[in-house]
């Protein structure tokens, strides 16, 4: 491993821990104060890592986004494979130090959530529940969404400056979408670190298998379906 790998792993290591902390945090008060908090949350943390990260590391901080890139021909395997491992690290550091700063036993006591609001900031709704499997295609169509994005405003470049808002703002709509129905995950660290520390997992397998399985098709259908011509027409 050369150093610039390893200067990419720690940028991606650390804007999955942001972009956790900062989600995890916004669904903690979601009882209270509804969908909208954690949506413009994960969007506008989104868009100031891919400008904080980007010029670094691309600011993937999502394995899904990686799979998707790897599979579409954007990026090597073997660094989708270390990228995805730092991803997976800084979810899970970030969902064990928000309960270390933010205790359950102390959620009651903050003047804005009530008695048994308090969560690990899981990227939960009511289909996971009712329907664990059908909230797997909620999310894995959501993630394609997402995928697409990067695909086209950062891969391909077609937006410019303004890729971090492209790409912010569709994770903010699908979390609009999708929030109360999934938790509108769109992100197997984001799950993984709060499922975790909350020692909820009975839905993790269908929620990585969606969340990857979107990646996935979004990347085969990105990458070689709607890329840019071999001109670079626009």
């Amino acid at each position: 491993m050369n150093d610039e790998l390893r200067r990419e792993l720690l940028a991606e290591l650390i804007g999955t821990f942001v972009l956790v902390f900062v989600g995890s945090a916004a669904v903690l008060v979601a009882p209270v104060f509804g969908v909208v908090v954690p949506a413009l949350a994960h969007g506008l943390i989104l868009c100031g890592l891919i400008y904080t990260y980007g010029h670094i590391s691309g600011a993937q901080i999502n394995p899904a986004v990686s799979l998707g890139l790897a599979v579409g021909g954007q990026q090597e395997w073997n660094k989708t494979a270390y990228y995805i491992v730092a991803q997976f690290i800084g979810g899970i550091v970030a969902a064990a130090v928000l309960v270390m700063v933010f205790p359950q036993e102390n959620a009651g006591v903050a003047g804005f959530l009530g008695e048994n609001a308090y969560n690990f900031g899981q990227t939960t709704g009511f289909l996971t529940a009712e329907s664990v499997w059908t909230a797997a295609v909620y999310e894995a169509i959501l993630t394609f969404f997402l995928v697409s994005a990067v695909f086209q405003a950062a891969a391909y470049g077609k937006a410019g400056k303004l890729m971090g808002v492209a790409i912010g703002f569709t994770l903010a709509a699908s979390i609009l979408a999708g929030g109360p129905a999934t938790g509108a995950s769109l992100n197997p660290a984001r799950t993984l670190g709060p499922a975790l520390i909350a020692g909820e997992t009975s839905y993790l397998i269908p929620y990585l298998i969606g969340i990857f399985g979107g990646g996935i098709v979004g990347g085969l259908v990105q990458g070689n379906l709607l890329g840019p011509d071999e001109e670079g027409a626009k």
